[in-house]
């Protein structure tokens, strides 16, 4: 199994970045998805999530700025992040999720790191 994050970088409040997760080594198009995030000293924290059927769901912290998609053509999960706060700052990995428990991760990847400010 494999996940890849890349589009992370610095970004000013308010502005945007789309990160990616590149998967492979298992059924991509059946698995649910998760991206999560985490700053120093913490646990992850859940951010986003999509099942297979194309149905998301989103922390109440991020409803309304973030947004998931997948293209299982290839094999990539999406995040838009729009109107960035600085407590968006983290390292933002992709993960497997399970069925039913979005929050509960199978694996998950290396990260990209996100930074806010200005």
């Amino acid at each position: 199994v494999q996940l890849v994050e890349s589009g992370g970088g610095l970004v000013q409040p308010g502005g945007s970045l789309r990160l990616s997760c590149g998967a492979s080594g298992f059924s991509f198009s059946s698995a649910a998805m998760s991206w999560a995030r985490q700053v120093p000293g913490k646990g992850l924290e859940w951010v986003s999530g999509i099942y297979s059927d194309g149905r998301t769901y989103y922390g109440d912290t991020v409803k309304g700025r973030f947004t998931i998609s997948r293209d299982n053509v290839k094999n990539t999960v999406y995040l838009q992040m729009n109107s960035l706060k600085p407590a968006d700052t983290a390292v933002y990995h992709c993960a497997i999720s399970r069925v039913g428990a979005l929050h509960e991760y199978i694996y998950w990847g290396q990260g990209t790191q996100v930074t806010v400010s200005s």
